[in-house]
């Protein structure tokens, strides 16, 4: 399985690329260069060995005597002709104090009868100076007009690129929720104003889409309340004023339970949608240990359950006092719900957090999924699967951190607040 790259920015991408490429190009030109040049004044040493060979030859052959001039020409005369050779060779120099490098041709002729051998050599020292001293202008030439060129290639990108950026802080920027269409830049280069064109026409029909599906939510939810409501009203007029047996009294009371979990179902979804749109304004500093409190004694009445509030640390933060109720309600709800009938509820107010605490015979099965609309873990009727959900959207509108955890047979959900100052 390969490993995952991390992400760089584009610029420094391509910068990077740019880099390795010219400094890959840098040293193999160099190096060839300094191979070319070397074979190139290598050339013109050995040509200027023949010629002064050649010379040396057309001289004798005018009967003039052998001469030499120590150590670049030597003539000797020898019994036997064999195949000419170049090579290098040190020569002490005295002047110098040391041995020098030179470039010698020895050649084999046959002179008026006679059989000489010309060897010719020249000093290679100046041109491995003039090789080095070549190369070194060359790699400085060519690294400031790579610097030139790397300069201007990344400012020249980052002006290129400066619309792509822009749109792409104002796409991070969009919201469905935005009541005004996303703003880009134009360019005049035809892929991003491509590319605009068609982030404008899918974000703007987005943008309808989830307008037209949170009206037709709200539509719904609040017409639904009133025939809910009537339908309700009637059952009870029915129930209290005709004589009806026992099995039509179960009936009617398992209808009545039903529209009551409908309306549940309404309310909590005309709540998450406010909350979605941030309609609740009303910011105020509200104590969640005061608030847990009172949430416990309606508790207590209407579901005769045994809650202990232990810690009982003072917890202001700042938030909808409504959204606040919601919030303290709904935890309590569901550890009731859920919990067992003879075990305790333990609650748990520190100075920036609040713990609730139910028993339960096992773990959640997919706990990644507890905080979703409508999942339910159980098929209980009194659950309209809304309950965490709701509690999940109001700790992400203030910024709350929730978290569920199961230890020792006990179901734990832990709020860690921002704290009111």
């Amino acid at each position: 399985m390969s490993k995952k790259q991390k992400p760089v920015k584009l610029l420094r991408k391509a910068s990077k690329i740019f880099l390795i490429i010219s400094g890959i190009l840098m040293i193999v030109s160099t190096i060839a260069l300094y191979f070319y040049t070397k074979n190139l004044l290598q050339d013109e040493v050995e040509e200027e060995l023949f010629s002064t060979g050649a010379r040396i030859e057309s001289s004798l052959k005018k009967n003039n005597s052998p001469f030499s001039l120590s150590p670049v020409i030597e003539v000797v005369e020898i019994s036997e002709l064999k195949k000419d050779f170049l090579k290098d060779t040190l020569i002490y120099d005295p002047s110098q104090n040391e041995d020098e490098v030179f470039r010698e041709l020895s050649s084999f002729k046959n002179i008026n009868g006679k059989f000489y051998r010309i060897t010719v050599r020249n000093l290679v020292v100046e041109s491995k100076d003039i090789l080095i001293a070549i190369d070194v202008s060359y790699f400085i030439i060519i690294l400031l007009a790579f610097l030139f060129l790397f300069y201007f290639n990344v400012e020249g990108n980052r002006k290129v690129w400066i619309p792509f950026f822009k749109n792409l802080e104002a796409m991070k920027a969009f919201s469905v929720k935005s009541e005004s269409a996303i703003v880009l830049v134009e360019s005049n280069i035809i892929e991003f104003q491509e590319l605009s064109t068609e982030v404008s026409l899918l974000t703007n029909k987005v943008r309808d889409d989830y307008q037209n599906l949170k009206q037709f939510t709200e539509d719904v939810s609040h017409e639904s309340q009133t025939p809910l409501a009537i339908m309700q009203a009637k059952i009870e007029n029915i129930i209290n004023t005709n004589a009806i047996d026992e099995n039509q009294y179960l009936l009617f009371s398992s209808l009545q339970q039903d529209i009551q979990r409908l309306k549940q179902l309404n309310k909590g979804l005309i709540l998450l949608t406010k909350i979605e749109n941030n309609q609740f304004s009303n910011i105020a500093e509200i104590d969640i240990s005061e608030r847990i409190e009172k949430s416990i004694l309606n508790f207590r009445e209407l579901f005769n359950v045994e809650i202990i509030f232990k810690d009982k640390q003072s917890l202001n933060v700042s938030m909808d006092p409504y959204l606040a109720e919601v919030l303290c309600n709904n935890l309590i709800s569901n550890a009731v719900k859920h919990g067992a009938k003879k075990e305790n509820i333990l609650i748990f107010c520190f100075q920036n957090s609040l713990m609730i605490s139910n028993f339960g015979e096992k773990s959640i099965e997919n706990p990644e999924k507890l905080f979703n609309r409508f999942y339910r873990e159980s098929k209980s009727n009194q659950s309209t699967g809304l309950g965490l959900s709701i509690v999940k959207k109001i700790c992400d509108l203030y910024g709350f951190k929730i978290s569920y955890q199961f230890q020792e047979k006990t179901h734990i959900f832990s709020i860690i607040f921002k704290s009111f100052k």
